[in-house]
């Protein structure tokens, strides 16, 4: 079992039926991440250049066909942020960073051996998000961020890749806080359920023996 495979407790996550202030019975302090802004970007970026560091295994013979690339986390690194607060519009500011998303590509060489190789795909963001007013504990700008290539060619003269590449970059503005939240009390953790491939399934639902059936001859 888990917490959605039918277990029924008042004290399992799941949808709240009749009154929700039933069960209450304490305010809790806990840590947790504070958002106060966030959004989100998808683009296609054509003709990027990937250089390839750490090569497994290494020194592959060339030239390397292109097989897939994509991210290895779904953090992306933040450099080059700046963030200015707009006059015109109170809580809010226009930030400008380079998201850079680690990517493994991976190819064959010429003998036809599979590889891989590391490699960054870097996008420069310049978008408005609200900011919380200055405090003693500061927020950060992070960046979730996802990464996929289909294609791409081989450059011989710089062993680069080429590539077509399909970005999705989630920019937050956050802190972390301790916030005081009503509680229903600790989680009631039910039993773990084996994973069991039914393979006899419908099997033994049969009879164990073969039904009589009535008919003429037999009357």
């Amino acid at each position: 079992m888990s917490f959605f495979s039918n277990f029924q407790s008042s004290q399992c996550p799941g949808t709240i039926t009749g009154n929700a202030l039933n069960g209450l019975c304490e305010k809790v302090c806990i840590q947790a991440q504070k958002i106060f802004d966030a959004c989100i970007k998808q683009i296609q970026i054509e003709n990027y250049t990937l250089v390839l560091t750490d090569l497994t295994p290494a020194n592959p013979t060339y030239p390397l066909t292109f097989v897939s690339a994509r991210s290895t986390t779904s953090m992306g690194t933040i450099t080059s942020l700046t963030v200015d607060r707009l006059a015109d519009k109170p809580g809010c500011a226009r930030v400008q960073a380079t998201v850079s998303i680690p990517v493994e590509v991976a190819y064959t060489d010429a003998n036809g051996v599979e590889g891989v190789a590391q490699s960054t795909i870097s996008v420069s963001e310049d978008v408005l998000l609200s900011v919380p007013a200055p405090s003693i504990m500061p927020y950060r700008v992070t960046a979730e961020a996802s990464a996929v290539c289909a294609e791409g060619t081989f450059n011989a003269d710089s062993q680069t890749f080429t590539v077509n590449a399909c970005i999705t970059i989630i920019l937050k503005v956050s802190i972390d806080v301790q916030i005081l939240l009503p509680s229903y009390g600790y989680c009631a953790i039910p039993p773990a359920q084996d994973f069991s491939k039914e393979v006899c399934e419908g099997f033994f639902e049969l009879p164990l023996y073969p039904q009589a059936k009535s008919c003429n001859k037999c009357k």
